[in-house]
């Protein structure tokens, strides 16, 4: 199962969009509210998730997806339960997304290291251990972090090509007239 973290204070199109895409290639998403099952974003559009976090158990995540924003990457920081889940998915070898701040969750916590990565500008502090990447979308093995808001739909079209392959991904591009 793909699992798409959200927090009070999370980029909108950082979310949604990559959400959307993923949907749209037939993959089954669930968005998790970090706090609660009614998350707003930063600029104030609500989010009904799929399930509040106290409901995720899931042990063995296919992937596990950040989206940035400010507060809402520092809430992800502060959660136990996007710890857990982002230990559980490294553990099984899952993949790890984060786009804009929230490629700090990953940084922080030792998941860049030795890896390749973006990052909103100002964040690369964080990065610890990465090679850092001008590049608007960066993926290395099975890790993809993005650069910010303007390159959501690249960030969801990747995670796309990583999942269904690099066809299934041009289709979709094209479908949604991102050309």
């Amino acid at each position: 199962m793909i699992y798409l973290f959200l927090a009070n204070g999370f980029e909108e199109v950082e979310a949604l969009c990559p959400l959307d895409l993923l949907r749209r290639a037939g993959l089954a998403v669930t968005t998790v509210g970090v706090g609660g099952d009614v998350i707003v974003g930063a600029y104030g559009i609500a989010v009904q998730a799929d399930v509040p976090d106290t409901l995720f158990h899931d042990s063995k995540p296919d992937m596990i997806i950040l989206p940035g924003g400010m507060p809402g990457t520092k809430h992800l920081d502060e959660s136990r339960t996007v710890d857990a889940a982002l230990r559980a998915a490294n553990a099984n070898g899952a993949y790890l997304a984060a786009i804009c701040a929230a490629p700090m969750v990953l940084g922080k916590r030792g998941y860049l290291k030795g890896k390749e990565a973006t990052c909103f500008p100002g964040f690369e502090e964080y990065l610890e251990g990465a090679t850092l990447s001008k590049a608007r979308v960066v993926t290395d093995g099975r890790t993809v972090t993005a650069a910010g808001m303007g390159v959501a739909m690249e960030f969801g079209l990747a995670l796309v090509a990583l999942l269904q392959g690099k066809d299934a991904a041009e289709r979709l591009r094209s479908a949604v007239l991102a050309d």
